[in-house]
């Protein structure tokens, strides 16, 4: 059962999941656990009975959907938005109100951190209205509760928690004026008939879901995308993704750390405003790195390192993550450097350095941080995939598809050490 086919394919059919993006393992795990929940004795009578039952599909599908997500994820991303809706509004005379589009939008936090970022920006109730669709019916639902608990708010301002929450027990409960911008439904994007018969959507967010793809699904929902957004739409998408939509046409309109494309973009002049990076996990090996000379450096001079106390260099690498996690590109970068000129070097902040790098759009440079991690720690595994994501978006399919593979044999192999 570990490695049956069946189920890649039926997850691939279904929601477009390509098993190289997230590793065998994971999909192991979940077929495993609705194995046990069924009584199932065995992978064919369990794959039987994902035959014939549409609520055991679905219960596939949401054991392997895992939502990751908190309110105000990239803010410059809501910023952004906020500006362009203003000057939406004025093209088009205020004559209707402005469609967005969420999607997937997970448990909501994302179409209600639109509807409040509007609100915010002084936008009138019905000069704006929020779709947000997910394949999740549980995750809809639970979107359509409202209720969020500490794990939904992150970051350093956190301020409008106090404007359009109240405290629910151990958690949060949206506001009603907020609640009330916002329609939530269940939608998959491989569906050919999806809103077909809805006017285009001004702006469209779709973030983090396209490097879950391989590159023929890509296209498959990028055509889908395309034709959800107004032909002067603009279009949101995740950090890893802006190499995608430019190898179909779209272009970034100019706004760093937007993530914002359009078809026919001009640059917008840009606020000094940081976004957040996606929070890489806890460093695993750098505080256990044996003293050797540095393989790399990112400064004209050699650098000896520095023998620091092991303590010393796990607080500057909680410091880089807290940096990058409240958008503070530059400081994050910088305290990179510290790390580099003071401690051996370590596979996780030649990671960030990468991502700092994808993020602002310097894919080369990017690369070249992405394999010094690779270097330090060959199965670092966000590296592999961030790697593998640029290297698609450049037209090497073969060398992602190296990338993923082996990211995939290593969650494998940690998910099998775990056991």
């Amino acid at each position: 059962m570990s490695n049956d086919p069946r189920f890649f394919a039926f997850l691939k059919e279904r929601i477009g999941l390509d098993v190289a993006s997230v590793g065998e393992a994971i999909i192991e795990r979940a077929v495993r656990q609705r194995t046990q929940a069924t009584h199932a004795q065995t992978a064919g009578e369990y794959w039987q009975h994902l035959q014939s039952s549409q609520d055991e599909q679905q219960a596939l599908i949401e054991a392997v959907i895992v939502p990751e997500t908190w309110f105000f994820r990239y803010p410059e991303s809501f910023a952004t938005l906020a500006r362009l809706a203003k000057a939406r509004l004025a093209e088009i005379k205020q004559m209707r109100a402005l469609r967005i589009l969420s999607l997937p939008c997970s448990t909501g936090e994302e179409p209600y951190s639109i509807a409040m970022a509007l609100l915010d920006a002084g936008l009138a109730p019905h000069q704006f209205k929020v779709l947000g669709l997910d394949v999740s019916p549980l995750s809809v639902e639970r979107a359509r509760r409202g209720v969020y608990g500490k794990n939904s708010f992150r970051g350093g301002d956190i301020g409008f928690r106090d404007r359009h929450f109240t405290e629910y027990g151990d958690g949060y409960h949206i506001a009603d004026r907020v609640r009330e911008q916002v329609r939530l439904q269940v939608g998959n994007l491989l569906d050919p008939t999806l809103l077909a018969n809805e006017p285009s959507y001004d702006f469209v967010f779709c973030r983090n879901l396209l490097i879950y793809f391989d590159q023929p699904t890509q296209k498959q929902v990028f055509d889908v995308l395309k034709g959800l957004t107004h032909v002067d739409g603009v279009l949101f998408i995740g950090p890893a993704e802006g190499s995608l939509l430019g190898r179909h046409g779209m272009r970034s309109i100019g706004v760093p750390q937007s993530f914002a494309f359009s078809r026919h973009a001009e640059p917008v002049k840009p606020e000094p405003v940081f976004a957040p990076i996606p929070a890489p996990p806890p460093p695993r090996t750098a505080a256990t790195l044996p003293v050797r000379p540095r393989p790399f450096s990112t400064a004209n001079t050699q650098v000896v390192p520095i023998k620091t106390p092991p303590s010393d260099a796990n607080t500057l690498l909680s410091r880089i993550a807290t940096l990058a996690n409240e958008g503070k590109s530059a400081e994050a970068r910088a305290a990179c450097e510290q790390y580099l000129n003071n401690h051996p070097p370590a596979a996780q902040v030649f990671y960030w350095l990468g991502l700092l790098s994808d993020v602002s759009g310097s894919a080369l440079e990017a690369q070249g941080f992405y394999r010094k991690a690779l270097y330090l720690e060959p199965q670092h595994p966000q590296a592999l995939m961030h790697l593998a994501a640029l290297l698609e978006s450049q037209g090497d399919t073969a060398g992602a598809r190296r990338l993923q593979a082996r990211a995939a044999r290593s969650e494998r192999a940690d998910s099998e050490s775990k056991r």
